[in-house]
């Protein structure tokens, strides 16, 4: 395939490790830029929109593509604060490398160990990027000691800081040299040992002789030890000075696994939620027929709708006619574009490995596969592991006349971003955004004050609370109705009884002998499910029940869908009623990140919210990593809370766990307010 196969490289890692910065460096070096932008100036390359350079950190990814040593270079800024995860998590779904980048200064961070793991459950090639070792009270020994502990034996560093932190020697090609720490000769040593264990005739030769195998023979074992998660190399940069960055620029166009040789993206074909599709293998190569996958949509306001993806086989063209998943009628391609950052480069070809956009295709949606032949109808890429946006805000329009207009721009921002939801709740009547902390939604509301012009009232929304039972019960309803000549009658005898947590709801029909005529059940399911809706006890949704109905009667004359609706609607909530009740409430993980001193009062405050601490976990430089648990209902202005216990230092995520039992007080607190309409007045 030769030298000239592009590489694809994810800039993951925690908030402030400078993936922006470093993309810019690495930018100016390969000569894609002539000047180096600067976060503070708002000029950088990847930090285009508006309120990152008011905010001065990444609140989307970001692609810009370079070359070295004649090998193109794809790269993916990334957000690092977990608010932001679903636009870090979305990259790796287009790349074969994913670079961890730790901030010399402030070491492991909650987004370092999450990015960690997902690239490598996403069986991706990971390599570590130990930034800023140019910066005052840096102890890098230690943070080397701190990643082998935390993240295993197999990761060694490719070269080393010398001449105190202003140059790095590669441990690779020398076999001895000064560095500022950890001798030369020992990690050249363990390197290779670590290479040559993949190749077994490699080992015995190196075993027998004792020579150092030639430098050419190590490329395809490092290769594999990449793809086999045996080998995670770490590298030391300045992306301030350059120091480091041309040999992190050899490493990804030398080391970094082309498309052929890395793990195969997981592409299966099938329905898209059926367990045992089978899996389908790309080809990365230019003849074949055209696979693309699409892993990120922007809604630009000059533009249209722009569609981000990698192609994973066959060669993209201009004037090609492309299909979007099972679509019968193909689109299509009138301009073809390479990015880098804002600007949209236009392009007359990409190829497998090649990261590129196509504008105003209303079809494609985020993880849409794009082919070129119905051979490849069905086919999907396993979807990646997006947290569940749990932080609520209700919104409102200020101008009643836009509240049409509120729907069309809420809709184009959740098909951005796979962590922003949207929902409406008819029985508040609170149209509800949800996203994954009060970061991710302010910069929502901003977007929508600037591109769209739109003002939002907000409020803390109502809580997701639900209903179900812990007994079983019947419930009998007589309906008769005499309104001058036409009468209603129906007869409904049932039982209820609990299901397990999250199983939802069941209706099974036990009728015999056609006590209640099989024209009328529909309608007497349809009240049961009208009485879940509304909610027994508190006016929330009634789930994880199973209603029987066993019996009843019904009359030639007087029986009617309305009767036996109203009939379906007051047994089941008679029932309910007997069957020891209780309120649900949605509880979430939640980490927490704060300095060591804040520790007792965030425990003691935690507990006071009902929630528990369930680990620590020391950081460097004086923070701690806190999870817990605690029931979502408590967290109402919990970022104002934790900014005064934390001085402003703490930051925080949270994640759904479950639904648990409310205490009893609370219980009947939200019970005193709720009356069923209906009920008594019929």
């Amino acid at each position: 395939m030769g030298q000239m196969t592009p590489r694809t490289v994810a800039l993951v890692g925690h908030g402030a490790s400078g993936k922006t910065t470093l993309v810019e460096t690495l930018l100016a070096t390969t000569g894609a830029i002539t000047t180096r932008g600067s976060i503070e100036k708002g000029n950088t390359v990847c930090d285009f929109d508006p309120q990152e350079k008011e905010l001065g950190y990444s609140i989307n990814s970001a692609i810009a593509s370079t070359q070295w040593l004649e090998t193109p270079i794809h790269l993916i800024d990334t957000p690092g604060y977990p608010d932001f995860a679903g636009q870090a998590i979305g990259a790796l779904a287009a790349v074969d490398t994913a670079l961890i980048v730790i901030n010399a200064q402030s070491g492991i961070e909650l987004m370092t160990e999450r990015m960690m793991k997902l690239a490598a459950a996403r069986k991706l090639c990971r390599m570590i990027v130990i930034n800023k070792i140019d910066a005052d009270n840096v102890d890098l020994p230690k943070l080397l000691g701190d990643i082998r502990e935390r993240f295993g034996h197999e990761c060694m560093v490719l070269n080393l800081p010398t001449e105190h932190g202003q140059a790095v020697i590669d441990v690779l090609s020398n076999a001895s040299g000064e560095s500022d720490f950890e001798s030369v000769a020992d990690a050249h040593r363990a390197l290779i040992d670590q290479i040559v264990e993949e190749d077994e005739d490699l080992l015995a030769k190196y075993l027998e002789d004792g020579a150092e195998p030639a430098p050419e023979t190590l490329r395809a074992p490092f290769e594999k030890a990449l793809r086999e998660g045996h080998l995670i190399p770490i590298l030391f940069v300045s992306a301030k000075t350059g120091a480091g960055v041309p040999q992190l620029l050899d490493a990804l166009a030398k080391l970094a696994p082309t498309p052929a040789e890395a793990n195969p993206p997981p592409f299966y074909k099938g329905a898209a939620d059926d367990e045992n599709a089978t899996p389908f293998e790309v080809s990365p190569e230019a003849g074949k027929h055209i696979l693309a996958h699409v892993f990120k949509v922007v809604s630009d306001p000059f533009v249209g709708k722009l569609s981000i993806f990698r192609v994973h086989q066959g060669t993209l063209k201009k004037d090609t006619q492309l299909f979007v998943g099972n679509a019968k009628r193909a689109f299509k391609i009138s301009h073809l574009y390479r990015l880098l950052g804002k600007e949209h480069i236009e392009t007359d070809q990409l190829q497998p490995g090649d990261i590129g956009a196509i504008s105003k295709v209303e079809e494609i949606e985020f993880n849409s596969v794009l082919h070129d032949s119905h051979d490849e109808d069905n086919i999907h890429l396993k979807p990646l592991a997006f947290p569940q946006p749990m932080q609520g805000l209700a919104v409102e329009t200020k101008k009643k006349s836009d509240e049409q207009r509120l729907f069309d721009v809420l809709h184009k921002l959740e098909i951005e971003d796979p962590c922003f939801t949207v929902e409406r709740h008819v029985t508040t009547n609170e149209t509800v955004i949800r996203g994954l902390g009060e970061m991710h939604l302010r910069a929502k509301l901003a977007r929508m004050a600037q591109q769209y012009k739109l003002e939002l009232a907000t409020k803390p929304p109502q809580i997701d609370y639900r209903e179900t039972i812990t007994g079983k019960a019947p419930g009998h309803c007589r309906h008769k109705k005499q309104t001058g000549g036409a009468g209603q009658f129906g007869e409904v005898m049932l039982r209820v009884e609990p299901l397990p947590r999250g199983e939802g709801f069941e209706f099974v029909d036990e009728v015999k002998g056609g006590a209640i005529p099989g024209v009328f059940m529909a309608s007497v399911e349809k009240g049961v499910r009208q009485a879940l809706a509304d909610g027994v006890v508190a006016g929330f949704p009634v789930s994880d029940i199973r209603v029987i109905v066993y019996d009843g009667k019904s009359h030639p004359v007087d029986s009617k869908d309305i009767a036996f609706f109203t009939a379906g609607r007051k047994a089941v909530i008679e029932a309910i009623r007997a069957a020891s009740p209780i309120i649900l409430e949605p509880i979430v993980n939640i980490d927490i990140d704060a300095p060591e001193t804040a520790v007792g009062d965030l425990s003691g405050d935690l507990s006071g919210k009902r929630g528990q601490i369930t680990g620590t976990q020391s950081r460097s430089a004086g923070t701690v990593s806190l999870s817990g648990k605690v029931p979502l209902a408590e967290l109402d202005d919990y970022q104002g809370r934790l900014k005064s216990l934390t001085g402003g230092q703490g930051s925080y995520s949270i994640r759904f766990s479950h639904y648990a039992a409310v205490p009893a007080a609370t219980q009947q607190q939200l019970a005193a307010k709720h009356k069923i309409v209906g009920l008594d007045d019929e």
